[in-house]
């Protein structure tokens, strides 16, 4: 039996390491006969730190990855896995390069640049709060206020996608369609918010729900497990939204960020029409 390759990965921030995380998965998956043993070293910002950090480094070497716009401790950094004999790279260098060279500045480092209290941020929070208010069919009275609504049945991944599209600053709400339930009146109306459709394969609502229902020790919903009376949910959403040329989406296949960012790029090709305008 094939015993997998690991390696120790060791990610190196003066902020939180979102940064690195993000860029390291992006690359570690492309690697599957190899599995890394992440280690995250978030806001180095002093010597003392960075000391604390190296000798981590030194007890497990491996690929080190930075963001630490001090020039004092990125040197340091450098030299300590120089004399280590291991490999260490600056994430953003590359980056910084092209932009430097198209924007003909230098750049400006800013720890954390990207977590800033700015306008942005008061933006997401207050989607986040909206989108918690309004959760599994509790509308806002004015649907206007909202930006994106979803409609699916049970175990599509409305939640996690609302959530997932608030933290990138959208208000959305979300609604469970149950057979023998009408839709909410106030999605007959007219509005200026996005409406999609959830769907997904019978076969993985099936096993999610039967899965759910196990958790819970529930054992007497055989309807709600039952592929055919599924496909019928299924069969009705899509009717649904075609009669209100709704667009839908299929995320049997999809992660909550493939969906999210399906939906986000429906919602700027609606837009685009009216910015250009």
């Amino acid at each position: 039996m094939d015993i997998q390759r690991t390696f120790h990965l060791h990610m190196i921030s003066d902020s939180t390491g979102e940064t690195l995380t993000v860029i390291a998965k992006a690359v570690r998956v492309q690697y599957a006969q190899v599995r890394a043993i992440e280690h995250l070293h978030p806001l180095v910002r002093s010597r003392r730190e960075l000391e604390r950090v190296l000798k981590d480094v030194e007890a497990a070497p491996g690929i080190v990855l930075y963001t630490l716009f001090n020039r004092e401790l990125a040197e340091e950094l450098e030299k300590s896995c120089k004399r280590l004999n291991v490999p260490c790279v600056f994430a953003l260098k590359p980056i910084l390069q092209v932009f430097e060279s198209y924007l003909g500045t230098p750049a400006t480092p800013t720890v954390g640049g990207q977590h800033v209290l700015d306008a942005d941020y008061f933006r997401r929070i207050e989607a986040l709060n909206f989108t918690m208010l309004h959760d599994d069919g509790h509308l806002p009275q004015n649907l206007n206020d909202a930006d994106i609504i979803l409609v699916g049945i049970s175990r599509t991944s409305k939640t996690p996608t609302s959530i997932y599209l608030a933290n990138r600053g959208f208000k959305t709400a979300n609604v469970p369609l149950v057979a023998g339930v009408p839709l909410p009146a106030q999605l007959e109306q007219p509005t200026r918010a996005f409406v999609v459709g959830l769907v997904a394969s019978a076969d993985r609502i099936a096993q999610v729900r039967q899965n759910r229902i196990i958790e819970q020790s529930h054992g007497h919903l055989e309807d709600y497990v039952d592929r055919d009376t599924i496909a019928a949910e299924i069969a009705q959403t899509r009717q649904l939204c075609a009669r209100h040329g709704w667009p839908i989406i299929d995320v049997t296949r999809r992660s909550i960020e493939e969906t999210a960012a399906a939906i986000i790029r429906l919602y700027h090709d609606r837009e685009a029409p009216a910015l250009e305008a």
